[in-house]
């Protein structure tokens, strides 16, 4: 029997293994980690062997886990596209999208757990830095956003600072209601806004200052 299910599942693409060897990899990272072990009960649960799983995934656990999180931001960016984001506030624009990506991630928040664990080890930083700018990337699409200049790099680092608190933050927040993690995320995209009116101002009261490289431009050096 197991000859002949290998013999039915080797016939198929590995690269449409991919999703639900994904889905049923999470049930295991709880236990075992992104790890080769969880890997292969994953490979078991949905009937292939695990030189089959690595085929799949040749980077092993580590690309599974990268796979997870585009997959996330897929989801996201779905979700987003059928809310009325348009009608609302930015703030509640962003607001909503960094909920409905905590939300969509509750039923597998030790995976998450275990997944920030893995990619704060420094041979993963760049696989982390690149992750977390693509899912405040979706979100800031999703809300509006068409800037070309810094500005489009400003927006995404502020908005990463206050995803990763938070997504850090609702890790011990063990609330049915998430109320507590809703709070902190209110707070820090407040302290965001305080900030960039208070820069605003700024620049608003310095257009009224002389312009002081026009001011060296008119000093001559005196005759020799």
């Amino acid at each position: 029997m197991a000859a002949q299910k290998h013999t039915e599942t080797s016939d198929i693409p590995v690269d449409n293994y991919r999703e639900p060897l994904m889905h049923a990899m999470l049930d295991h990272v709880p236990f075992d980690g992104w790890s080769a072990k969880a890997m292969a009960a994953a490979a078991s649960d949905v009937g292939i062997t695990a030189p089959m799983a690595e085929l799949a995934f040749p980077k092993g656990p580590i690309e599974v886990l990268e796979y997870h999180l585009q997959d996330a931001d897929v989801r996201l960016a779905t979700a987003l596209a059928a809310l009325d984001l348009p009608s609302m506030k930015i703030r509640d624009r962003i607001t909503v999208a960094v909920k409905t990506r905590i939300e969509q991630a509750k039923n597998h928040k030790e995976a998450v757990r275990r997944g920030l664990a893995v990619l704060s080890m420094p041979q993963h930083a760049m696989l982390g830095t690149k992750a977390l700018w693509a899912t405040c990337d979706v979100i800031w699409r999703a809300a509006g956003d068409t800037s070309t200049d810094y500005n489009w790099y400003t927006k995404r680092m502020t908005l990463s600072a206050v995803y990763s608190t938070t997504l850090l933050y609702w890790m011990d927040d063990d609330s049915d209601d998430l109320a507590a993690t809703w709070d902190f995320l209110d707070r820090r995209i407040e302290n965001v806004m305080q900030f960039e009116k208070a820069k605003f101002e700024l620049r608003k009261s310095c257009q009224d200052l002389p312009s002081i490289s026009r001011f060296l431009n008119r000093i001559r050096y005196p005759a020799p």
